[in-house]
């Protein structure tokens, strides 16, 4: 297996011996290399933090940089960790013949490389996939746990989707896998009130009309890795507090869907954000934010006004107590 680590900006000129601490907000880039495949990762410094760093993994989607919006919340609470593993974003391209172990052991190749012990763990759909996997084979490096949008199945509408989206997709025919994509992550317009529907919809609309050939053909290939060794194993989670939320009105990774995840693991807790689908981190990036940022340092996320009621969901009752 081979490994290597390599600078992506120069590092700061030297002024006194011993390391340079990072500043606040000072941001790095690191291009990394795991197994012979290449990616990248983000770490906004926070040297004064208040918890552990936190590492976001974002939807298939998403890249290292779709977190920028919710750093004015987050940063100043701890360092941000954003990543795009092996076969996202603007890292090299994976065959789908790499399964979600390999994306849990290319994470753990990544703290190790950035000397980051133990981590506050955020996933967003996908990235509670890869998280949970990472959780449960490395369960060492996580402090505590927050997913969002999250399932342990595939959701039916997403089986029957992609076979059509990704053959659009095969075929060029860009606008239709758009439309169809968009229609696969938001809810309905008539399932309740989303706060910037619309706005939110556009903006995903264009994102997906303006893929390169890359991004399209790593699409594809992460639906087939997904259709190919499923999102769930029935693997021990660590005992860790946890939290598992959505938006009220998620129509890909329901509610009751993200009940039955955090009932798996023995410390956790459930609660959706009002007025919010699937996409709730991007149509409500404050609330979103405050509640990630809340739960990763130990503050209360009971009676805030953005959120249904906080539910105890522990599979093993030796641990309620780490639920509260």
């Amino acid at each position: 297996m081979r490994t290597a680590d390599i600078a992506a900006q120069d590092p700061p000129a030297a002024r006194c011996s011993g390391p340079v601490p990072p500043v606040p907000g000072q941001v790095e880039e690191r291009r990394l290399v795991f197994d012979g495949f290449g990616y990248e990762c983000r770490i906004v410094h926070q040297p004064a933090a208040l918890t552990a760093p936190l590492v976001l993994l974002g939807g298939s989607s998403q890249n290292r940089y779709s977190w920028q919006g919710h750093e004015k919340w987050l940063s100043p609470l701890c360092t941000l960790i954003t990543v795009d593993l092996p076969g996202y974003g603007s890292s090299d391209f994976l065959p789908a013949r790499y399964g979600i172990d390999f994306l849990a052991a290319a994470l753990r190749h990544m703290l190790a490389a950035i000397d980051v012990p133990r981590v506050n763990l955020f996933g967003g759909c996908f990235g509670e996939v890869v998280g949970l996997r990472f959780a449960q084979l490395h369960p060492e490096f996580v402090r505590r746990i927050v997913f969002c949008g999250a399932a342990k199945h595939l959701p039916e509408i997403y089986t029957d989707a992609v076979p059509r989206l990704s053959q659009a997709l095969e075929r060029g025919e860009i606008e239709e896998a758009a439309g169809g994509l968009v229609r696969l992550f938001m809810s309905n317009p008539g399932a309740g009130r989303v706060r910037k529907h619309a706005a939110v919809a556009r903006l995903l609309q264009q994102q997906f009309l303006n893929q390169t050939p890359d991004e399209i053909k790593k699409a594809v290939e992460h639906n087939t890795r997904l259709m190919t060794h499923g999102c769930y194993r029935p693997l021990p989670v660590p005992a860790v507090p946890s939290l598992v939320f959505t938006g009220e009105y998620d129509t890909l990774c329901t509610p009751q869907m993200g009940r039955e995840l955090a009932a798996t693991m023995p410390a956790a807790r459930f609660t959706t954000i009002k007025e919010a689908d699937h996409l709730v981190t991007v149509e409500r990036r404050q609330e979103s934010s405050d509640l990630i940022g809340r739960f990763v340092t130990h503050r209360s996320i009971d009676d805030l006004p953005y959120c249904n009621a906080v539910e105890s969901l522990c599979a093993d009752p030796v641990h309620t107590t780490a639920c509260r």
